[in-house]
């Protein structure tokens, strides 16, 4: 949540700011700002609004070497001018952005304005500003540590003063704040996407290190000390975190799910030729042995919205070829319910960013309680990644639309591999079945395909319901956390109230909701639960409900129960989810187009919820 960035360096420090900030609205678009020194002054333009709005205040001509910028969502304060970051000491000589949440901020308060210092925001951001400018005797990097013992909660704070010219102090504790280092040229900023712009060599700071830049060198500090932290080379480029000719990313971001199937395939599975041989599926285990998991007792996978819909398919597919016992569970209600761990759990973190705040406690949690932890994440370098025992990544790319699909899909084809992985080191699977779970994998790619072939149906059935005020969608098995993804998705970009069920719940009170103005979606494909699900959609039927299903192919009595029926070839047991999700996504996204949403940053949501 909230974006951070900054440059210092041989480079138009203004422009490089606002570009920067426009790569990071997907974090925040409440308000923007940013600061620049010039003449012996600080310098600040903000606005509520988009980045957009940002440039037209700076004046006519204006340049900088250095300069630090912020595109906020609110959590503090209204959305607006003044609680808009930068924000200024009293005197005006220091400039602060921050995300994060400073849980003591009105105690800190009260003790400045008893000091006479006065406020202008109702922000917990502003306590930091005033905090430093009273500590401030010439030396910024000393002054930003000596307050950040009196801080309480996360953060991630770039600060510059006006009589300190190209420098910026950096400090984290909770929130991603990571350092690119260029030729010339150093770059700050809340995650790597718009640090590809200037370099792929990127510098992750750690829980309660500082960093302070000034052109041609970054310097690190734990603990008061000086340290020489890991540089990481990102994989992927500037252009990947363009939309590439599509309107929105979300859209490029689903047809680009084939591909990046594809992809986490070619890097995880090597198909011997011999069949009596086993395939070769590589994750990154790290400090996790071969011993651990032939003793390993039980599975806990954690995750919050999408990763924790994701943790739910997970489940299934752990316990069914490992023939261990596996739960899904919210991180949030994990990290603070006390739960019952031993060391021979295995704790398996599930996140596209590596940021989320409470998947990241539980992780910590997990690890103080002697469990290993795994990490199937997205973000390269994340704060989930560095702190697990083992990481699988997922390699989607950035994922800039603020409603998560690649990510999903690959996190579900991620935790199939895992899953098969780790049934293969406890011997629970035999080379025939793995042989044939990978075929099914494999095969999944051309079958999204074809379901993005026949995309034009599915948006004649979105613009049919784009009017709806509510909307149902209920599964069984696999197709209760799609039903639950499904939802979601439409409540993120269209904001259309939608609720996910296990259909089996149905009777137990959403039935109560059906009427002939109520459309509800069924993920209805053939298989063991099937006659299950018709009885259910024979329900809402009797009651006038309007019925869409997520059918197989060839069924050929759906249409009879039906209004409106999407098809897919259901051909891979339980990689059916994967390609029951992408529909479900195109629905959102068509309904949100056709209601004139702004898919890419719906009201209201944040990429990455680094704060609780």
């Amino acid at each position: 949540m909230c974006g951070i960035f900054g440059v210092v360096g041989n480079c138009n420090a203004l422009g490089a700011v606002l570009r920067g900030l426009a790569a990071l609205e997907y974090r925040g678009y409440d308000s923007a700002g940013l600061a620049w020194q010039a003449g012996g002054q600080m310098h600040v333009a903000r606005t509520a609004g988009r980045v957009a709005d940002l440039a037209a205040l700076l004046p006519p001509g204006a340049t900088a070497s250095c300069a630090i910028g912020h595109t906020r969502w609110a959590t503090h304060g209204a959305p607006c001018e003044r609680n808009a970051h930068p924000h200024c000491d009293a005197s005006g000589r220091v400039a602060v952005v921050h995300n994060g949440i400073i849980e003591n901020h009105m105690a800190l308060r009260r003790e400045l304005e008893s000091q006479g210092i006065p406020f202008s925001s109702d922000t917990d951001t502003e306590v930091v500003a005033h905090l430093i400018g009273r500590a401030y005797r010439g030396d910024l990097a000393a002054a930003v540590a000596a307050i950040l013992p009196l801080l309480d909660g996360s953060f991630a704070l770039a600060i510059m003063a006006a009589d300190a010219p190209d420098l910026i102090v950096a400090a984290r504790r909770g929130s991603p704040l990571a350092v690119g280092v260029g030729d010339g040229c150093l770059v700050l900023a809340s995650d790597a996407v718009p640090i590809l712009h200037h370099t792929r060599r990127v510098v992750f700071l750690e829980d309660e290190q500082m960093a302070t830049l000034v052109p041609q060198a970054a310097r690190f500090f734990s603990s008061g000390r000086e340290i020489t932290p890991q540089c990481q080379v990102i994989s992927w480029s500037a252009e990947a975190a363009q939309k590439g000719g599509y309107e929105h990313f979300m859209l490029k971001e689903i047809y680009e799910q084939p591909s990046v199937l594809e992809n986490l395939i070619r890097r995880r599975v090597r198909m011997p030729e011999k069949p009596d041989l086993p395939p070769q599926i590589a994750i990154e285990e790290a400090d996790i042995g071969l011993e651990f998991f032939r003793r390993v007792t039980r599975i806990v996978l954690i995750g919050q919205g999408t990763a924790y819909h994701a943790c739910m398919i997970g489940r299934n597919m752990l316990e069914r070829v490992t023939r261990l016992p596996a739960y899904a569970e919210y991180a949030a209600d994990f990290r603070y319910r006390d739960p019952i761990l031993d060391p021979s759990v295995l704790v398996i973190a599930v996140t596209q960013s590596g940021e989320t705040a409470d998947t990241l406690g539980g992780v910590r949690v997990a690890r103080a309680a002697g469990c290993k932890v795994l990490a199937v994440v997205n973000a390269v370098g994340s704060s989930i990644a560095r702190e697990a025992d083992g990481v699988f990544y997922l390699h989607c790319g950035p994922e800039i639309g603020v409603a998560s699909t690649k990510a999903f899909t690959a996190m579900i084809a991620g935790l199939y591999l895992l899953a098969l992985r780790i049934g293969q080191m406890r011997e629970a699977i035999g080379i025939e079945e793995q042989r044939r779970r990978i075929a099914d994998v494999i095969g999944v790619g051309p079958r999204l395909q074809s379901i993005l072939a026949g995309a034009e149906r599915i948006k004649q059935v979105a613009d049919k319901y784009q009017t709806a005020t509510n909307f149902l969608f209920l599964g069984r098995g696999t197709g209760w956390p799609l039903a639950m993804e499904g939802a979601l998705k439409l409540k993120e970009v269209s904001y259309i109230h939608a609720e996910g069920y296990d259909a089996a719940e149905m009777k137990h009170g959403p039935i109560a909701l059906v009427d002939e103005n109520m459309p509800v979606l069924f993920i209805a494909l053939q298989g063991r639960r099937y006659e299950k699900i018709r009885s259910n959609i024979a329900e809402v039927k009797a009651r006038q409900g309007r019925i869409i299903a997520i059918a197989s192919h060839d069924d050929k009595e759906i249409g009879n129960v039906a209004e409106d029926v999407i098809r897919i070839r259901a051909e891979s047991g339980i990689m059916n989810s994967i390609c029951c999700a992408l529909p479900l996504q195109l629905l959102a996204y068509y309904m949100a187009v056709a209601r004139g949403c702004d898919v890419d940053k719906p009201k209201n949501l944040a990429k990455s919820v680094t704060v609780e």
